[in-house]
């Protein structure tokens, strides 16, 4: 019996997973993984930036999801145009369920006004969804014959023993000033196939709308020059699921704090009637010379709440600029919130 529960709470996780990964990589700090949020962001430090982010969702279930990502980015100022190279990673459950992602980034930068500049970008990528059956153990497989011998795994079948890889694009704009910074962004324009039981299934469109807004405290109260405000949002839709992310940061330099919250509170309901809900997040983070560094919780206030464990995250950003590169790129540095 143990056995079979073992096997049944498998199952349920990798139909999770499978649901899952019918989204995107998801982190609470959108703004610490710049090319998965919109490409863009391209080329928005000062010259080079570097960025690793971990995240484990759902700890308390059997390494239920991990993900990892890894970008890097340039700003050219002779041309006005940022690149960057995205790698994403993906392990669902025992790890059986993995995905990869590869994409390069390109975007333009002009002024529109003397205070207001535009960034159009575009992404090409390459995915691949991988199931490890050798690591999985189906129904059939607990069933016996009449000798007593189990079947011959014809479960197994169903899943492709290859790696389903497919072309991605995508596009994106940001708009920005000063103080305020407002983007867009969709991936997966083409939809690709990714399934891996040999029906079509598609990856839905990721359509993404973000922005905020960075105030000096200083500007409206007796507060030191290093202590800003930056509220922010991110909407996100794929498929049948969107959700909002709102909060802000508060920053004293080199410590950040952020309180997020992830839902659609009185815009949409569950299929059983109840608030649209995910997690509160808390964030820390602290910055040294050229490095930053956060790690974020959040709390799961959805359905799921007393199993799920809620899901830690950790991101690293280092960013290099020489003093000639300082001196040469005089363009306006866009506000954007740091996680």
């Amino acid at each position: 019996m143990r056995r079979l529960i073992h096997i049944s709470l498998i199952g349920m996780f990798m139909s999770l997973a499978l649901v899952v990964r019918a989204q995107d990589q998801q982190y609470t700090q959108f703004y610490a993984a710049p090319m998965l949020l919109n490409p863009a962001f391209a080329g928005t430090s000062i010259q080079s930036r570097v960025a690793m982010n971990y995240r484990n969702q759902w700890p308390t279930l059997p390494q239920a999801f991990v993900s990892y990502n890894f970008s890097f980015d340039h700003f050219f100022a002779d041309i006005k145009s940022g690149v960057g190279i995205n790698v994403s990673h993906d392990k669902a459950g025992t790890g059986a369920l993995t995905y990869t992602n590869v994409s390069l980034q390109y975007a333009y930068e002009f002024n529109v006004t003397r205070k207001i500049s535009l960034r159009p970008a575009i992404t090409v990528g390459y995915g691949s969804n991988y199931l490890d059956i050798n690591k999985l153990t189906f129904g059939d497989q607990l069933a016996r014959q009449d000798d007593g011998l189990t079947t011959l795994d014809p479960d197994r079948a169903r899943f492709s023993q290859e790696p389903v890889a497919y072309p991605d694009f995508g596009a994106g704009f940001l708009v920005y000033a000063e103080k305020f910074w407002i983007g867009a962004s969709v991936y997966h324009i083409n939809e690709p196939v990714h399934s891996l039981v040999g029906r079509e299934s598609v990856l839905p469109r990721r359509v993404s709308a973000h922005g905020g807004i960075r105030l000096k405290l200083s500007e409206i109260g007796a507060f030191s020059k290093r202590q800003f405000i930056v509220p922010a949002f991110n909407y996100q839709l794929q498929g049948l699921f969107d959700q909002l992310d709102l909060g802000f940061y508060y920053e004293y330099d080199p410590v950040v704090i952020g309180l997020w919250y992830r839902g659609l509170p009185g815009l949409k309901k569950n299929a059983n009637n109840t608030i649209n809900q995910d997690a509160l997040a808390v964030l820390i983070g602290y910055e040294i010379n050229n490095m930053q560094i956060g790690y974020s919780y959040d709390l799961t206030i959805s359905s799921l709440s007393p199993n799920s464990g809620g899901a830690h995250e950790i991101s690293v950003i280092l960013e290099f600029a020489s003093k000639k590169s300082k001196k040469k790129n005089k363009r306006r540095v866009m506000p954007c919130a740091k996680f």
